[in-house]
């Protein structure tokens, strides 16, 4: 059964707190994408990471792994959760998936938000292992983000990158809707 995991980013500790805020994983567009994807016959999840605002990686991979994960599977990671896919997936050498959409992927190049959560070794032949993976990418994120691109792009060959203007860091505060057409589109194309 073709699968979805949608994975949000970090936050501050204030919001994840807050009541006036909605949880990471039902915030900016990730309700809007799992329902279109459950309309398309995809079961779509999205779990929510505990402590998001202090991201530990043993403990989003015990959430993360609660779910199956096959060749069927589609992996869509937004900011730190995109950063937490490569570093699964290139631990994870044995594992095949679908497509893989990392949306403003983020590794924390300075090491100024994490400790060791991004202390890994990107695996170069990631994308063989997939149907493709697409990094979305504006062209006026954070620069930590830009950083980020530009390390996965000299790692691994083979990414397809789809810039956009003007989206921010693809949230929406920058996007001012909840919906996210194009990446639902890049999902559901046949390649």
């Amino acid at each position: 059964m073709k699968n979805a995991i949608i994975l949000h980013g970090t936050g501050s500790k204030e919001e994840y707190y807050s009541l006036e805020y909605p949880s990471a994983s039902n915030s900016h567009w990730f309700p809007w994408l799992q329902n279109n994807l459950l309309t398309q016959d995809i079961f779509a999840v999205t779990p929510e990471m505990p402590n998001s605002f202090s991201p530990d990686y043993e403990v989003w991979r015990t959430e993360f792994e609660r779910y199956d994960i096959t060749s069927e599977t589609i992996l869509i990671g937004h900011s730190c959760g995109g950063g937490f896919l490569l570093r699964w997936l290139s631990e994870h050498p044995e594992v095949r998936v679908d497509k893989v959409v990392l949306v403003a992927p983020w590794l924390d190049p300075a090491r100024e938000d994490t400790t060791d959560f991004f202390d890994f070794t990107i695996d170069k032949n990631l994308v063989d292992r997939t149907k493709g993976v697409t990094i979305f990418s504006s062209d006026n994120d954070f620069d930590p983000v830009v950083k980020s691109i530009e390390i996965i792009l000299e790692q691994i060959p083979n990414i397809k990158v789809k810039e956009f203007h003007n989206y921010g860091h693809f949230c929406y505060r920058d996007l001012k809707t909840e919906e996210f057409p194009e990446l639902l589109q890049e999902i559901l194309k046949k390649e």
